[in-house]
């Protein structure tokens, strides 16, 4: 099989013939069909963060792709059934996170393309356990940034506690926040985009966003004030100063929900402000394997849409750069399907 693979942080990830996986106790192999470019891949390759891979690994943590062999164990997924395999790729089950319902916070997990070889791939194992079940409707190349893209944003708009009727403020419509738009509309927000680039901004407009905020020529904080301040703002631009400039905008009593990773990224959050207007600052980490499935439902109903442009996965050494670039409009996603 061929393979992106990480060989040294900040070079070029090399295809490579691999022999295929064989599955463990507890695994499958799957047949990737699809497999999304996530920043957080990025962040991978280039070893931004201080928890780090260790090379050679093969990155991807939004490979969908068809079940080609069962380890033993396995009796609830069968051959040629098509999955997801997402960030969470294993969790204990037996923790305090993972018997609360917070499997993502669990100490002992595996991640997806940074633990354990990813997507970036024609065959790559997964737990069968984690492995998320795709419904009928739903694409290999749809299911790819759903897997990550989707799920996140969906969790963080859970973990804002959006109603219906509250302003949301979506900082980055891009791979998370096209998404992330569409979510919030589904839970009734009225809901404010935040870009810098004319095609996102349009991309907002297209897909029901109230309030369109350039940050480029406007004041972010000064219009969500203008509005009332924001009751949630997720930071899903990977810029510090963005995240500054919607915790600025939130209302009394609003919550900052900080998704997007900056590689070396510091929010100062002011004391008095904080404890006086009564604001929240959250991380929210990707979701659970039962948000995944709600993400499914709502894209198997026709609920949502997926902006995406495919590429072959030889391409993916270029496909960084355009989005290192801000050159993407939403996600990129590998087309394994139309050869690596």
């Amino acid at each position: 099989m061929k393979a992106a693979v990480v060989r040294e942080f900040g070079a070029p990830l090399v295809i490579e013939d691999r022999p295929d996986p064989e599955p463990g106790p507890g695994q499958v192999r799957v047949r990737v069909e699809a497999s999304g470019l996530c920043h957080t891949d990025i962040h991978a390759a280039h070893g931004d963060w201080p928890v780090k891979p260790t090379p050679p690994f093969v990155p991807g943590h939004e490979g969908v792709g068809l079940v080609e062999k069962l380890g033993d164990g396995v009796t609830h997924l069968a051959v040629g059934q098509r999955v997801a395999v997402p960030w969470l790729g294993k969790a204990c089950g037996r923790c305090e996170h993972c018997l609360s319902g917070w499997e993502t916070l669990c100490e002992s997990q595996v991640n997806t393309g940074y633990g354990c070889d990813g997507g970036y791939a024609e065959k790559m194992l997964a737990w069968a356990d984690f492995a998320q079940p795709v419904p009928e409707g739903v694409s290999a190349l749809d299911a790819a940034p759903l897997t990550c893209a989707g799920v996140t944003t969906y969790k963080a708009l859970k973990v804002a506690d959006v109603r219906p009727a509250q302003l949301v403020a979506i900082s980055g419509v891009g791979g998370l926040g096209h998404l992330a738009v569409q979510y919030a509309k589904i839970a009734g927000a009225t809901v404010a985009a935040i870009d810098v680039t004319d095609d996102k901004l349009r991309l907002a407009r297209e897909l029901g966003a109230d309030i369109v905020i350039d940050a480029r020529t406007q004041d972010v904080a000064a219009e969500l004030k203008r509005h009332g301040g924001a009751h949630a703002a997720l930071a899903l631009a990977v810029n510090p100063p963005a995240f500054a400039a919607v915790n600025s905008g939130l209302r009394r009593g609003g919550k900052l929900v900080m998704v997007a990773l900056p590689a070396h990224g510091t929010l100062q959050v002011p004391i008095f402000d904080t404890v006086l207007n009564g604001t929240s600052v959250i991380g929210s980490i990707v979701g659970t394997r039962q948000d995944l499935a709600e993400v499914f439902r709502l894209h198997a109903e026709g609920r949502t849409k997926v902006v995406r442009e495919t590429r072959p996965l030889s391409a993916v050494n270029d496909c960084i750069e355009e989005v290192l670039h801000g050159h993407v409009k939403a996600r990129i996603v590998f087309d394994l399907d139309a050869g690596a």
